[in-house]
């Protein structure tokens, strides 16, 4: 059943008319009668009946009507508790990133004073993995190389939060620190650390060793750039790092490439009704003044 035409059939008990309900509807006196009569083919006893020339709300048309209103006042009060939860400042944010961009972003958002309560996941995923899991998390913080394909902004809302410059990470005393900036073919001799198949970064490999013309030799793949650092300092091969969210090492001494665009987008990725809830735009815009204040490489 209809509850506009339930609200019809209500009108009329009312209203005494069919003329008085399309008043008060603003609607014609025609529309209102084929309404009803539309609600009259999901019922199995007549709803109204004829008194002269006026019609009327039979037993059950009035037993209808009066559940009408039961229906009306339960939605009416399920849209006022759905307001209270978007309106409510308090309700918990569930937010997930990846390593890094948890490293950066949750202590500082843990710390940060008038937000909601927080739920914080690191999520360990390929590129191709970040939108599912807006299905489970309200803020998805999520990474991607600036000219890979989009996220699917069909299914979710894409919110830009920075752009990061990769930079070639390297142990302190290599020979290549005595540059200022480097080229592929500076660097496709050298042994990488890469991360996994299909996790963002290892596309710009791809790029160097295509500019270079020559295959990089991956010695190791490591996904968590705090050990990637680790290994750099121990000498343990050249590899990528991000400019805003690694921690500064004094073992290892940053670079950037001079002929590659290299660079990483972070993202927040959400489903579109979340960003109806004041604590999840609270969280997000907090998100911003994180990422401004971190807005500066590490090491250059």
């Amino acid at each position: 059943m209809d509850l506009h035409h339930l609200r019809l059939l209500r009108e009329l008990g009312d209203r005494g008319s069919l003329a008085a309900v399309a008043r008060a509807m603003h609607i014609t006196p025609s529309a209102v009668s084929q309404q009803l009569r539309s609600l009259q083919r999901s019922a199995r006893v007549p709803l109204t009946e004829r008194r002269g020339r006026r019609l009327v709300l039979t037993e059950a048309g009035r037993a209808l009507a009066a559940a009408a209103i039961e229906v009306s006042t339960a939605l009416d009060r399920a849209g006022r508790a759905v307001d209270a939860y978007l309106d409510n400042p308090a309700v918990p944010v569930t937010v997930a990133a990846f390593h890094s961009a948890g490293l950066t972003y949750f202590g500082p958002l843990l710390s940060r004073a008038g937000l909601p309560p927080l739920r914080c996941s690191d999520q360990d995923v390929p590129q191709a993995g970040f939108p599912a899991l807006v299905a489970d998390h309200d803020l998805v913080l999520a990474h991607r190389l600036a000219h890979s394909p989009p996220w699917p902004a069909d299914r979710l809302t894409v919110v830009p939060l920075v752009h990061e410059p990769l930079y070639v990470a390297m142990p302190a005393g290599h020979r290549l620190t005595s540059k200022t900036s480097l080229t592929a073919d500076d660097v496709a001799a050298e042994p990488w650390i890469s991360v996994r198949e299909g996790f963002p970064i290892e596309g710009v490999l791809t790029a160097i060793a295509a500019a270079a013309g020559r295959p990089l030799e991956i010695v190791h793949r490591v996904n968590e750039f705090t050990v990637v650092a680790a290994i750099v300092a121990a000498g343990g091969g050249l590899a990528l790092l991000p400019g805003y969210t690694s921690r500064p090492d004094p073992g290892v001494a940053l670079r950037p490439l001079a002929d590659l665009p290299v660079g990483r987008r972070i993202d927040v990725l959400t489903r579109p009704e979340n960003l109806h809830r004041v604590a999840v735009r609270t969280v997000l815009d907090a998100l911003h003044e994180i990422a401004a204040e971190h807005r500066r490489p590490s090491r250059a």
